[in-house]
């Protein structure tokens, strides 16, 4: 074949939020009417002085017509296939924080003071049910992410597992931050990782959410954090260290040694010039016994190091991943790099990702563009690969486009 098949390790879908009233259990839906005004403002709040709203504006200004596609899955095909895009993994959060579902159950699924429990597993499931549906219509092009609010129930976070399997979807989502819970080493999580493993579903870390009212102060985004100078920079500086921060409590914590067919991805990371020093200093400590000797023991229930785990078991979004990355490739594990397009948020590669999938890749070894682009990925969230080569034949970019080397 003389495309590429290509596999968008990182979109997004959401309804606009009116919209999730249908999907909600209807217990919900007077609480829901209540809250939606409240929601949508806060929005507008937090995107003035967080998203930077002309910005947004400009840019939605211009892209209008596609950002449909968040919702509308005939529009979603045709950006797709405009984009060379045979199949995508979709996360959930569809236009930023525009489509995000009720209750606080978007991509950050915070566990602090404002939210409640149950309102906010409502809200996660109606997101869910929705996707099931929407991803239903093409599923040999989608692999659906479902929003679980684990922290607050774990019995009920195996259930929702469940029936993720029974409906299609490939993944689920779950917090950065386990905030005032255990963190993400402590025993109570193995029936949750049990529940993954052995129904064959993915565990997924995105980045986005952090401790973010600390960078803003404790009123964000109801009031401006004008008393926060550099809050955006600390933000930015930091985002990428609380995607990777579950890995570390998981890694150390032998997860992957009592659930070794565990597959779980990080995504939107920071690759090159995060990655490796992680992974190397993971296994600085777990190596240089002299330098951690007078710290006890806290290597022997684990077989391998980490970076063989974290090579196992671990999957890499890489959105949007630029030329310059591509010098640390093999650093970062040939064989786990999936490209991501972050569709159709603003800091993706949408409406030119062609341009940049020849930027990123052109004159690289074609066996290592097929797998970054899209073999990985069908491999890591169990693709039908057969199902995907008539589209990829039809819309992929071609190897004379990305200008592979000999």
């Amino acid at each position: 074949m003389d495309r590429y098949i290509v596999i968008s390790s990182d979109c997004h879908a959401g309804l606009p939020p009116e919209k999730y009233r249908d999907y909600l259990d209807p217990q919900y839906r007077e609480t829901f009417d209540m809250a939606l005004p409240i929601q949508i403002e806060m929005t507008e709040k937090a995107e003035q002085s967080f998203l930077i709203k002309e910005i947004n504006d400009e840019w939605r200004a211009g892209v209008e017509h596609g950002l449909h596609g968040a919702w509308d899955h005939d529009q979603r095909i045709r950006m797709l296939d405009e984009d060379g895009i045979a199949g995508e993994v979709v996360f959930v959060d569809g236009i930023t924080e525009r489509n995000s579902p009720p209750f606080g159950a978007g991509l950050g699924l915070p566990s602090d003071e404002t939210i409640v429990p149950e309102l906010q597993w409502a809200g996660a499931r109606a997101h869910n049910r929705w996707l099931a549906e929407f991803c239903s219509q093409s599923p040999e092009r989608h692999a659906g992410v479902a929003s679980i609010p684990l922290l607050w129930d774990i019995e009920e976070a195996v259930k929702e597992v469940r029936w993720v399997k029974e409906s299609g979807l490939k993944a689920v989502l779950i917090p950065l931050s386990t905030g005032p819970f255990e963190p993400y080493h402590h025993v109570k999580y193995d029936p949750f990782w049990r529940a993954c493993e052995d129904l064959g579903i993915i565990v997924n870390f995105h980045s986005g959410g952090a401790m973010t009212k600390e960078y803003f102060g404790k009123n964000f985004p109801e009031e401006a954090p004008d008393d926060y100078p550099g809050g955006m920079g600390v933000y930015v500086s930091e985002v990428f260290f609380w995607t990777y921060r579950p890995l570390t409590f998981m890694i150390w914590g032998g997860v992957f040694e009592r659930f070794p067919k565990l597959k779980v991805a990080v995504t939107e990371t920071g690759t090159s010039w995060m990655l490796p020093p992680y992974l190397q200093l993971l296994d600085h400590n777990y190596h240089d016994v002299h330098f951690s000797a007078k710290l006890g023991d806290f290597r022997s229930h684990l077989s391998m190091s980490p970076t063989d785990y974290f090579k196992r078991n671990v999957g890499i979004g890489a959105s949007c991943i630029p030329r310059s990355d591509m010098k640390y490739r093999h650093d970062m594990g040939i064989d786990q790099v999936m490209w991501g397009s972050d569709y159709p948020h603003p800091e993706g590669t949408w409406p030119s990702t062609r341009d940049a999938m020849i930027d990123t890749f052109h004159g690289l070894p074609d066996e290592e563009v097929t797998k970054m682009l899209g073999e990985n990925a069908i491999k890591f969230y169990g693709f039908d690969r057969e199902k995907l080569v008539p589209i990829a034949e039809r819309i992929g970019p071609t190897k004379a486009e990305i200008k592979p080397a000999a």
